[in-house]
């Protein structure tokens, strides 16, 4: 029976996926920043396991609790949405620490066992907003892009040792809390010279019909990177990413 392990499983896409892959029979280790037990079954197949991707420390604890894994999926991120003139450098740097620089230092630490074990996958998952430029993400797409970037490169660093390396971009998804978790880091609010551009924004969006991504579109994504050995790099899910990828 093989072993996944996911961060970013509280809620959206890494809670679906933990889900999903345990659904299909695999051992699932499920971490959160604050662990809760009850939104995943009760299974001896599901752990459930503390993990901030910004603490050396977190991380290596939870390397040595999970004990040897299959695969891993860096889902763990945290949005922004603001002009950059209302985005503080702290802000930046808190994204990147995350969404960036947490995927890194997560793949660090697995990476010994795969290169050792000539086996093993690693999915970054990303956004289709590297596709498509969007207004007011100006910072959480350079922090996306630069996975996007590292991933490529690491695909093909990994390949003597058999350690495949694939990438799932997910399109806008109301169903999460990204809208939600993003505007909680709007500190001041938008700038004052910025408002006539939000309110036109916002208005785009409600009145938007276009499809979205559901987070089931994207642990399909997910086990199919996972599962299939011949899968591009890059994995638009839902439909509004994969129509993205197309054009």
């Amino acid at each position: 029976m093989k072993t996944v392990l996911i961060t970013g499983c509280s809620s959206g896409f890494g809670l679906e996926t933990a889900k999903d892959f345990h659904g299909r029979g695999w051992r699932v280790i499920a971490t959160m920043r604050t662990p809760r037990e009850d939104l995943l079954p009760r299974s001896d197949r599901m752990r459930v396991l503390p993990l901030d991707v910004t603490d050396p420390r977190s991380i290596s604890t939870l390397i040595d609790a999970a004990g040897p894994i299959d695969a891993l999926v860096n889902n763990a991120g945290i949005g922004l949405l603001n002009a950059l003139e209302g985005t503080s450098m702290d802000a930046a740097r808190d994204v990147f620490e995350t969404n960036t620089l947490g995927t890194i230092a997560m793949t660090r630490a697995v990476l010994p066992q795969f290169r050792e074990r000539r086996s093993g996958v690693i999915v970054n998952v990303t956004s289709s907003v590297t596709l498509k430029p969007l207004h007011l993400l100006s910072v959480y797409t350079a922090s996306k892009a630069a996975v996007n970037a590292f991933t490529e490169s690491l695909a093909l660093e990994l390949e003597p040792f058999n350690v495949r390396v694939r990438l799932v971009l997910p399109g806008r998804a109301p169903e999460t809390r990204f809208g939600e978790n993003a505007r909680s880091r709007m500190q001041g609010g938008f700038p004052e010279a910025y408002r006539g551009l939000v309110q036109k924004v916002f208005e785009s969006w409600s009145r938007s019909t276009d499809p979205v991504t559901h987070p089931s579109d994207v642990a399909e994504a997910v086990w199919r990177a996972v599962n299939d050995p011949v899968s591009p790099v890059r994995l638009p899910a839902g439909a509004d990413a994969v129509a993205l990828a197309a054009a």
